[in-house]
């Protein structure tokens, strides 16, 4: 019989708080604030318009 694998569902939140631990590991600075400054970065990139 086949193995039935589920995969998990990743979520934005998940990579952007992988990104800033690593992150913290290779700068010294807390992962909150680095996560904070992701989601901020985010929130502005979703703003911008695309030219048509």
């Amino acid at each position: 019989m086949a193995k039935k694998t589920t995969k998990s569902q990743i979520t934005q939140s998940q990579i952007c708080r992988a990104v800033a631990s690593s992150t913290a590991i290779e700068t010294g600075a807390s992962v909150q604030k680095i996560e904070h400054q992701l989601k901020q970065n985010l929130a502005l990139a979703k703003a911008v318009g695309l030219a048509r």
